[in-house]
């Protein structure tokens, strides 16, 4: 394990208890410059990780909750006249911050969701003309409920594979749950909370990240399974190249948390599924909500070619 990213592990696996390979999960996503979805019933702790991994990592932290008249100005800001200077000036949204809680999402309308594709692609938004560059890191957690709810407005596949990762957190164990119950874990215990990296550190490890060594025969391993993605008869949307590209970088981030600055196709096969789900669609054109796609893509393909 990687000495420098081991305490940030431990200390939010404190908060999230018994959720340990879901927040290595989330911080893979943070360290290879991803955006991270998380989708389950409320109550399950997607807002105390989002605000732990903020103290934890010393960085900015806003919250926007989206409800159906929430408008895309509410998030990225707007231009108000002033009538001193008779000029606009902009007043920049919650959405200039490092970490960036977009918490239900899919309860806002698709023009509301679509005011986050142009930031969560390349870091800046638009308004009235004049771009305006967002503070890096820049890292969307989004949490969208289950949609078999209702309220709510299914996100786009243009936003869904903005995402570079989707996870569900899920119900607490028996012990877990104990600790919460008693108040020795979950959201009350964030006040016990402080940075624990350097300004600019996480910066740093985000371009150690990217110089992770990637061999041939690791590269094909990556290029059989998308190609099985595609093939599939099964299977009505493969894997896109925007979704390589996130393979190769999360794994990256898994292979660099794990204190290895090479990559194996166990890093490749641990973040797939969480690369995969929310992109692969069944002949029905139904998500891959259990897996099911990912792992049959997983198991249709070895490791060695032939």
């Amino acid at each position: 394990m990687n000495k420098h990213i081991l305490p940030v592990i431990d200390s939010v696996s404190k908060v999230l208890v018994g959720k340990r390979n879901e927040v290595q999960l989330a911080l893979a996503c943070l360290l290879a410059r991803g955006h991270l979805l998380i989708e389950d019933i409320p109550g399950m702790g997607k807002t105390t990780l989002a605000q732990a991994l903020a103290k934890v990592l010393g960085l900015e932290y806003n919250r926007v909750q989206f409800t159906s008249d929430l408008l895309p100005g509410d998030v990225i800001g707007s231009s108000i006249f002033n009538r001193k200077d008779s000029c606009f000036e902009f007043h920049p949204g919650p959405i200039f911050t490092q970490i960036l809680l977009a918490d239900e999402v899919n309860r806002a309308t698709p023009k509301t969701q679509s005011a986050l594709l142009e930031a969560m692609a390349e870091g800046q938004v638009s308004v009235d003309g004049t771009t305006h560059v967002l503070q890096q890191p820049f890292f969307v957690i989004a949490t969208q409920n289950p949609e078999r709810h209702g309220g709510t407005f299914p996100l786009p596949e243009s936003q869904l594979d903005r995402f570079t990762m989707r996870l569900s957190l899920g119900y607490p164990d028996k012990d877990a749950e104990r600790k919460i119950l008693l108040g020795e874990a979950g959201e009350s215990q964030l006040v016990n909370m402080s940075s624990l990296l350097a300004k600019g550190e996480l910066a740093i490890m985000q371009r150690q990240v990217q110089g992770v060594r990637l061999s041939d025969s690791v590269l094909d391993y990556i290029q059989r399974l998308l190609g099985a993605s595609r093939r599939s008869p099964d299977i009505s949307t493969g894997l896109s190249p925007r979704a390589a590209q996130a393979l190769v970088s999360s794994a990256k981030a898994w292979a660099y948390i794990s204190g290895r600055d090479y990559l194996i196709p166990e890093d490749v096969q641990t973040v797939f599924s969480s690369i995969s789900d929310h992109r692969l669609r069944d002949a029905a054109y139904l998500l891959s909500a259990t897996g099911a796609l990912s792992n049959a893509v997983l198991n249709s393909v070895d490791v060695l070619d032939g």
